[in-house]
């Protein structure tokens, strides 16, 4: 019987050492179940930061079924949409998101962006002015792109010109970036 026992009680030393009860400090720290997850939008906004353009826009789909489809997050979809050169879906859902709340300069800047791609110049001089104005000219990026709609739509009005130019987009911030033209 006295095996039996010994056997028991090494058992027990060897599950012991195996769950990290022993205070060895080697062994592999456990998940905190507490945790709470990190928010779509807060993710969305890294992965757009590292070009994961995709991926982000997935997660600010998990953003607005966790939150609601709120200014901030449809913003945020129309602006990954942008990116992935989505303009039509892009367009859409930024004009959602200014139909919640008008005054969003993120969305609003983006939606100009939207529209100097799509060679719609004039609306997107609008957008721009309204964005410029709301923001009180600090936002460089906003100032930029207002002063590219500007020359734009005057280059066409003065000199009849009405071919299309190269932009391209730079990102300036969470949300916000900047239309660069080739000219």
């Amino acid at each position: 019987m006295a095996w039996r026992a010994a056997v028991l009680v090494a058992g027990c030393l060897a599950l012991s050492a195996c769950s990290g009860g022993t205070g060895d400090d080697t062994a592999l720290p456990r998940a905190d179940r507490r945790g709470e997850a990190v928010d779509g939008l807060t993710v969305g906004h890294r992965l757009m930061a590292a070009g994961e353009h995709e991926l982000a826009l997935k997660a600010y789909l998990r953003a607005a079924s966790e939150r609601g489809a709120d200014a901030d997050v449809l913003s945020a979809i129309g602006s990954a949409n942008l990116r992935l050169g989505r303009l039509g879906q892009a367009e859409q859902i930024l004009r959602r998101a200014l139909e919640q709340d008008p005054d969003f300069i993120p969305a609003l800047n983006n939606l100009g962006v939207v529209l100097m791609e799509k060679g719609e110049t004039g609306e997107a001089r609008r957008v721009f002015q309204r964005a410029f104005a709301l923001d009180s000219g600090n936002s460089d990026a906003i100032r930029e792109n207002l002063r590219l709609a500007i020359a734009k739509t005057e280059n066409q009005v003065y000199s009849g010109e009405n071919d299309n130019h190269n932009f391209s987009l730079v990102r300036r911030g969470p949300g916000e970036y900047l239309l660069l033209s080739d000219r």
